[in-house]
């Protein structure tokens, strides 16, 4: 039985001049699990808001054609009525908390409907052991991990018994392991409940590590392609509409592998290795070994950190890290490890209990401690992970301008700087929009985009991929690789094993002991115990590996400079 039927549907919002959807047609029927992917601004959660009924109810905008969800026509039920329907786990957790424990905010729901208390209590309970929180029941939902909070989201919604599961971008906020843990339980979710689960997510790879039925692909509003996951694999429309096929996919093709002929393809773990290792492995042989990026003298010494948050943990100890000029480094590590804190207190927004910063000025050392929060921004860029903490302007061209007109800049010099840093971040064809009408992952480019227009000489990032399709994501890395290949130093905390691999000549791994480990970022991925112990998640590219013996760090290196040469 269809559960979801989308008939010649059209969208214009309010205050856009064109449609956002063109003509959708499209049913998902009762008990599926499929996943919608697409690249930013491609309307993939547009569509998912019709589903739920967010759009016309809360978003405006002109809906025209036919939408029906169960039984109901999403023009004409409530809001509220949909909500029985359709439980939504939004991509920021933060943005749906009500409640100020965890318990109060699963319970959210049930007080709307009226439950007694003690079946409310019972529900509550079940669904938090179920999910694996029942020990954060009276925590605030803020002090949750990433992982955490999006479970406390996903038994807010559980609790009502929904039919449909909508998840929007459930993978953004997550560490590797978290974002393996995450899409494991919903397909165990799925497998026990036998709802209807929609995905709307542009990490195909991550997605399919557990079984989908379809994947639903969308390009400028429209619907390109409705295809079983092994039958996408096989194809080329991904490529097509700016989307990055699975490494291990890239991996084949290079290899001259004939992905019709391969069985199971859309599960590496599948794969049939002993057909498959003659190829790869005479690939492999004729690899070169790739030129790294070389780091000169130190820019930034960090001795002897010691922080801790009121009544909360210590965070670090005697902590040493050194970032040298020239650096791409990737901080990685589990969610709650300090990735984040360190960047705050390097930029001075917070002040360690012991230890210095040094910056290495040319000739002059520069005690940090000694400097505002503004003299460090004239030196150091930092772009926080979630943009709406960013943002304090209307419009995206003033936002962007902000910096250099409280620097006294020219503005026929702010024009041209902003307009080309724009053009880089794929936001000119939006120069004159509100923020307002913007997705997460172009917000996100906005926040970059202000900070990059300042030029600084070390430029923190944390989480720049965020949210970004691979297009917009290599866009914008490749910029950022020309201007560190003009003299800035980055480092980027993140939780993208692609960016690491592909961009950073360094990975630093935090754990709870301080540096877990300092080397190549195929290296790091190729040890098993690290990745473990530091909620990382082995790449397709080590399985694959491993497989038809190969070894997995040369094999990495391979892959990804042959990716990039393609790319080029």
């Amino acid at each position: 039985m269809p559960a979801i039927i989308f008939e010649h549907v059209n969208f214009q919002y309010e205050s856009q001049a064109e449609p956002t959807l063109h003509d959708i047609n499209l049913t998902i029927n009762a008990g599926e699990k499929v996943l919608i992917a697409g690249p930013s601004g491609s309307g993939k959660s547009t569509l998912g808001n019709l589903i739920n009924g967010s759009i016309p109810h809360s978003i405006k905008g002109q809906v025209t054609g036919h939408i029906r969800v169960g039984k109901l026509d999403t023009q004409e039920a409530s809001l509220f009525d949909l909500s029985l329907l359709v439980g939504t786990v939004l991509q920021d957790p933060d943005s749906q908390f009500i409640g100020l424990t965890t318990a109060e905010d699963i319970a959210f729901g049930l007080e709307n409907d009226r439950v007694a208390r003690p079946e409310m209590h019972q529900r509550v309970e079940q669904w938090a052991t179920r999910l694996g929180i029942a020990a954060q029941l009276h925590q605030s939902p803020q002090e949750l991990s990433g992982g955490q909070k999006q479970r406390d989201a996903m038994a807010g919604v559980l609790i009502d018994d929904g039919d449909i599961l909508l998840f929007d971008e459930p993978l953004a906020a997550l560490d590797p392991a978290s974002g393996h843990q995450s899409i494991a339980l919903i397909d165990e979710l799925h497998q026990q409940l036998h709802n209807t689960v929609i995905i709307i997510e542009h990490r195909i790879e991550d997605v399919l590590t557990r079984p989908v039925d379809r994947v639903i692909l969308m390009a400028k509003g429209k619907i390109v392609a409705d295809l079983k996951p092994d039958a996408l694999l096989r194809s080329n429309e991904l490529q097509q509409i700016g989307l990055r096929e699975p490494l291990y996919i890239e991996a084949l093709r290079y290899a001259g592998c004939d992905l019709n002929h391969i069985d199971h393809i859309d599960n590496v773990n599948a794969l049939n290795a002993e057909v498959l290792a003659p190829a790869l492995q005479s690939w492999q042989a004729n690899a070169t070994v790739p030129v790294t990026i070389q780091s000169g003298e130190p820019l930034l010494d960090v001795r002897q950190l010691s922080f801790c948050y009121e009544n909360g943990p210590q965070i670090f100890h005697d902590f040493d890290l050194t970032i040298n000029r020239g650096d791409m480094l990737a901080l990685v590590g589990r969610n709650g490890v300090g990735k984040s804190t360190l960047s705050q207190i390097i930029t001075g927004f917070l002040t360690p209990s012991a230890g210095t910063l040094t910056y290495h000025d040319g000739h002059t050392d520069i005690d940090l401690a000694k400097l505002s929060v503004k003299e460090r921004a004239d030196k150091i860029g930092y772009i926080m992970q979630d943009p709406n903490q960013m943002i304090s302007q209307v419009m995206i061209r003033d936002e962007v301008a902000l910096g250099l007109r409280l620097r006294g800049v020219d503005e026929a010099a702010i024009k041209q700087r902003v307009d080309d840093t724009l053009k880089i971040c794929g936001l000119y064809p939006f120069r004159n929009w509100p923020i307002n009408a913007l997705s997460f992952g172009q917000r996100k480019r906005v926040t970059i985009a202000s900070i990059l227009v300042l030029q600084p000489e070390l430029l923190i990032l944390d989480e720049p991929t965020a949210g970004q399709d691979w297009r917009h994501y290599t866009d914008m890395m490749t910029f950022l690789e020309q201007l560190n290949q003009q003299g800035i130093t980055m480092m980027f905390i993140t939780h993208d094993m692609h960016l690491m691999l592909e961009y950073a000549n360094r990975t630093v791994v935090l754990g709870d002991q301080g540096v877990m480990l300092d080397a190549k970022p195929s290296t790091v991925l190729s040890n098993p115990t690290v990745v473990s112990a530091a909620a990382l998640a082995p790449t397709s590219l080590y399985q694959l590996a491993e497989r038809v013996h190969i070894d997995p760090d040369a094999f990495t290196q391979h892959v990804i400079a042959t990716e990039r040469k393609v790319r080029r």
